[in-house]
């Protein structure tokens, strides 16, 4: 049986977080990105990734991971990949390399 985790996102002028809430648990996951890139361009560097060990082990960074490829496909903004788990992801998924910045 799947576990349900909502996924939230929260974003200001700088920079944002993505919340990964358990059911059964005070304790989230979190990945969190600042704003990047020129004048027009939307680049969010994208520089931790934590999961606490209390609620780990149910794919919550995973699912982090795929609500921040789900906006950057909605929202036509690109990735620098800063977190080692964003890193590895993005090796493991060459379908989303249109979306890393230059």
């Amino acid at each position: 049986m799947s576990e349900t985790v909502e996924i939230t996102h929260t974003a200001d002028s700088q920079g944002g977080e993505y919340r990964a809430i358990v059911p059964d648990s005070e304790l989230f996951g979190r990945m969190t990105w600042r704003r990047s890139g020129a004048e027009g361009e939307d680049i969010r560097l994208v520089d931790h990734t934590i999961v606490p060990p209390e609620i780990g082990g149910r794919g919550i960074a995973g699912k982090l991971m795929h609500a921040l490829i789900a906006d950057a496909r909605e929202q036509r903004f690109r990735i620098v990949p800063e977190c080692s788990y964003v890193v590895a992801q993005f090796r493991r998924h060459p379908e989303w390399a249109d979306l890393l910045a230059d």
